[in-house]
């Protein structure tokens, strides 16, 4: 038996998990702890929600909510949507828990003590506009080595280049979007460069890493290792453990990696288990699964951590780190709205179905591309069509032809290649897991399951059932071993559609609860099994329910306030206005069907709600590049008046005017939301908004002092769920009273 340790990235709570991030780091750990559960080793899992840090507080901005909030909130919908998926952990917790901050403190400290930490000045930025320094999530720009635009100031995603703000091209500030400037300021490093030999005699033996990640590791020790900052001018994280420097947050990435010795301390705390076994005992093996971007923490900044704390910590043994599962080509971010997330995709699809894609499509040591026409085929021609149609064959003909399973006769030589075939398929996969070749393994189950299907057709037991019960039995036997096969391998990818077959094969316990062995033993005779139903189910998705979350739905729309700065008529057009709207960073030209209903003079200087990440259309030769939104009720139209200043931007997005966001009004479900190549077709706008206008009650100082009914505008679905437009200066209204019900179009 061996002891494993398996360390999963630390997703950030600032968002829902997405598919991309599924492939990259947490579905390949769970495959990998289910085989070796089954191996009879020793396994724990430990992962949680990264709680602090930059891309939290932006988040918590963008939604007006404290960080508190928002990493609370994120880690419940990631938490539940991992469970979902089948992703199991021995502990997916917190970085503000008790014991993590301890723990946390006390390696910084002891580091600190150690003369492995120490304190310098460096330049800092700081935005005169916003007055205060910018952690390096609140600058902007683009990366100096690959040229990846909009990229955060820490870390290239697109290519996994660590950076410090000062190396981003046209830096800007994601409050206000202003040019930030250099500061000193006093921060503390961590002596990473005191390492460089240490790590260096730590790489050259692990000839079994991937090659990308050796290679990046063996770039980073090439170049001469730096010290590093770990410390930040912000007030969401853990403080500082030194005298006097309280104010300071221990830098986010620091603090994360800490998490995997914090987490398993605390499953000690928590039940009878002793982390100590895990992590001071020679023998046992640490993996650590995450995304390319975090390769250099995994494989140089965490070890070094570890060896300048106690060195009879384990190190990470392997890092199986993959490359990036993109979405037509652009990768998954979920700061840049580009995603497919896990709740979404779970609420519309089997988990197995899910998890079978995603390792087929799994990006370990190359991009891949998710897209959901492959995804239909894949299921359907591979999961169905080969997997579950052969088992569902196997089970039904059993069950309709034989009152139990049926005891094999005399053996013909095709009879025994197919046992052959399976014990060296059981073994393929056995080594694939092994070798954390994930999507290899899942070939060869499927290799498998061909061999099961042609063996079937090939022996016709139908044709022979009448006349020969005993030669269709031995046929029948030996499938039904290939089916046995198939559900333990199985069972680490498809966990629960194989726990579902292992009932159906009336096994005791669970499949889970198997030895690995189990996989090429003979099927059990004499056992009368049930009628089945099939395990999987073809998808279509022109059927596909589209409907979101009615919040997540509203907020892929861009709506922002513009300013009317000119309004003329269109030359081609009887009731068409050409409008240039002032956007802050930008003038638009939009053209709106507003003239029998306002003379120009009433729209120029008007503010008005725009959705801004429309698909330009030309309307009567002229090219509109928004919409701006206005309610009708019969003959009468009004414009949606927003309050906000044109130029700012609250939400911390960028330059530009100001975003309109949602408040709730009542709880809210479900509504349909279109998009084509990731932007929001107008017609589909029109579609989506079937709004009301309602009454909204709002707190006004009057000379009576009380409260004041107002007409707000509100985005509802067909079940009168309701979200209320607001933007910083409060409610959107519309510049005429129209009465409820009148549509936003």
């Amino acid at each position: 038996m061996k002891r494993i340790l398996i360390g999963v990235a630390w997703p950030y709570a600032n968002g829902p998990i997405h598919i991309g991030q599924v492939g990259g780091c947490y579905l390949p750990p769970d495959i990998f702890r289910r085989y070796h559960k089954m191996k009879g080793n020793e396994v724990l899992m430990v992962s949680g929600s990264d709680q602090h840090g930059t891309p939290v507080t932006v988040t918590a901005e963008e939604e007006g909510l404290t960080p508190k909030e928002t990493a609370e909130k994120y880690h419940q919908i990631n938490s539940k949507a991992l469970k979902d998926l089948g992703v199991d952990f021995t502990l997916f917790t917190y970085t503000m828990n008790d014991t993590h901050k301890r723990v946390a403190r006390d390696i910084f400290k002891t580091l600190y003590e150690k003369d492995h930490i120490y304190m310098d000045t460096m330049e800092t930025f700081y935005c005169p506009h916003c007055e205060k320094f910018l952690p390096d999530r609140y600058v902007i720009g683009t990366c100096p080595e690959c040229g990846q635009e909009e990229i955060d100031g820490d870390q290239c995603d697109e290519c996994g280049a660590l950076l410090d703000p000062e190396d981003l091209i046209e830096p800007e500030c994601k409050h206000c979007g202003g040019r930030p400037e250099l500061k000193e300021s006093e921060h503390f490093f961590l002596r990473l460069s005191a390492f460089q030999e240490k790590l260096e005699e730590y790489v050259e033996d692990k000839d079994h890493w991937k090659n990308h990640v050796l290679n990046f590791t063996k770039g980073w020790l090439d170049e001469g290792l730096e010290d590093r900052p770990i410390s930040r001018d912000m007030e969401w994280g853990i403080p500082v453990p030194v005298e006097g420097y309280e104010e300071k947050k221990i830098y986010v990435w620091f603090e994360a990696v800490i998490g995997y010795l914090s987490t398993s301390i605390k499953w000690s705390e928590e039940t009878d288990g002793d982390w100590t076994k895990f992590w001071k005992d020679p023998d046992a093996e640490h993996y650590y699964f995450l995304a390319k971007d975090n390769i250099p923490f995994h494989t140089i900044i965490w070890p070094a951590m570890l060896m300048g704390y106690d060195e009879d910590l384990n190190l990470p043994y392997d890092v199986p780190a993959n490359q990036y599962m993109r979405l037509g080509g652009e990768q998954f971010s979920t700061s840049r709205g580009i995603i497919v997330s896990l709740p979404d995709v779970l609420r519309d699809f089997d988990s197995d179905a899910v998890r079978y894609y995603i390792t087929t499509i799994m990006p370990e040591t190359k991009d891949t591309n998710f897209t959901w026409d492959e995804f239909q085929e894949k299921i359907n021609s591979e999961l169905v069509g080969n997997l579950g149609n052969f088992i569902h064959r196997v089970l039904s003909f059993t069950h309709s032809n034989f009152d139990e399973t049926p005891e094999a006769g005399e053996l013909e030589e095709r009879d025994t290649e197919v046992i052959e075939e399976i014990e060296k398929r059981v073994e393929a996969i056995s080594e694939k897991l092994e070798g954390r070749k994930f999507n290899k393994g899942l070939k060869e189950l499927t290799a498998l399951s061909r061999t099961g299907n042609k063996y079937f057709n090939d022996k016709a037991p139908w044709e022979e059932v009448d006349e020969d019960k005993e030669s269709a039995g031995t046929t029948i036997n030996i499938s039904l071993r290939i089916v046995k096969a198939l559900c333990v391998t199985g069972a680490p990818y498809l966990p629960d559609s194989m726990d579902e077959l292992w009932v159906y094969l009336e096994q005791e316990g669970s499949v889970h609860e198997q030895d690995w062995k189990e996989a090429i033993e003979p099927i059990e005779t004499g056992i009368e099994l049930d009628e089945p139903e099939p395990l999987y189910e073809k998808i279509d998705l022109s059927e596909m329910r589209e409907e979101t979350d009615l919040r997540n739905s509203l907020e892929r729309l861009d709506l922002r306030v513009g300013e009317i700065s000119k309004v003329q008529e269109h030359p081609n057009a009887d009731k068409l206005y050409i409008c240039r709207v002032d956007m802050g960073e930008e003038e638009r030209t939009l053209v709106a069907g507003l003239k029998p209903y306002y003379d120009k003079e009433q729209m120029e200087d008007k503010k008005i709600a725009v959705v801004a990440n429309l698909e330009p259309a030309k309307l009567r030769g002229i090219e509109s590049e928004g919409m701006m939104l206005a309610a009708q009720s019969d003959d009468k139209v009004s414009l949606l008046e927003p309050r906000g200043n044109v130029g700012e931007n609250i939400k911390g997005t960028g330059p530009g005017a100001e975003m309109i966001s949602f408040d709730d009004f009542e709880e809210y479900e479900l509504k349909t939301v279109k998009k084509e190549d990731g932007k929001i077709i107008a017609d589909d706008v029109v579609n989506l908004i079937d709004a009301e206008t309602f009454k909204a009650k709002e707190e006004e100082e009057e000379e009576e002092g009380k409260e004041v009914e107002r007409v707000g505008v509100a985005l509802i679905d067909d079940e009168d769920n309701a979200l209320l437009l607001k933007d910083s200066e409060g409610v959107v209204r519309l510049d005429e009273e129209l009465p409820p019900g009148s549509e936003v179009m």
